[in-house]
């Protein structure tokens, strides 16, 4: 990211399916903005980020087992 600083990112927070929809979207914003975070600690510009919660509404995976939900994305 620190050599290619015309690429911009956008971090997005995703959840399984287990719990409440409303907060597995505060938990998704909240996972976004805390890589976020991270990132401009590390010195990317925060004008070249932004965020995105889905909560469950966009699963990267299968949804179906206990073992699809662990599935980690970075």
């Amino acid at each position: 990211m620190q050599k290619q600083p015309e690429v911009n990112f956008s971090v997005e927070g995703h959840t399984d399916s287990n719990g409440d929809d409303a907060l597995n979207r505060i938990l998704s914003e909240t996972s976004a903005k805390a890589v976020m975070t991270r990132l401009i600690r590390m010195g990317i510009s925060a004008n070249r980020l932004k965020s995105a919660d889905w909560g469950e509404s966009k699963p990267i995976g299968e949804n179906s087992t206990a073992e699809e939900k662990q599935i980690i994305v970075v």
